[in-house]
């Protein structure tokens, strides 16, 4: 059975930092790329980030292009995502997922929620203006 599991969400006050860890079991861990993806109230979930396992290729959505830093702990299976100088608008649940990349595709698709199969609960990240 595929589980997904996020942990490291939390309130802070805007500019401050936090550390977000998903850890899937149940998965040939570099087999899959694994995004992290977020939803406000009202709004559309949307992508975030997102590693290729297979090649440690690492996408960004443009809001928070060098703001969040993604990364594997491959001894831990693990991939953490970084978030930094955070912004009230940044307040969302935040989500992991996992999928096996299909071989033709386009970047876009990393940050397509459709696109992937399977999914943690979520973790809230609330931040303080």
């Amino acid at each position: 059975e595929v589980q997904l599991v996020e942990s490291g969400g939390g309130l802070v006050q805007a500019g401050g930092s936090l550390r977000l860890t998903c850890a899937p079991s149940g998965i040939t861990f570099d087999d899959y790329a694994i995004g992290w993806f977020r939803q406000a109230p009202g709004k559309e979930r949307e992508g975030v980030s997102c590693i290729n396992q297979s090649d440690r290729t690492t996408y960004y959505a443009h809001s928070v292009k060098g703001r969040f830093t993604i990364s594997s702990d491959n001894a831990a299976n693990t991939v953490i995502l970084e978030l930094n100088s955070l912004k009230p608008e940044d307040t969302a649940v935040y989500y992991c997922a996992a999928v096996i990349p299909p071989l033709e595709h386009t970047s876009r698709y990393y940050l397509s929620p459709e696109e992937y199969d399977y999914w943690g609960q979520g973790t809230q990240v609330t931040v303080a203006s």
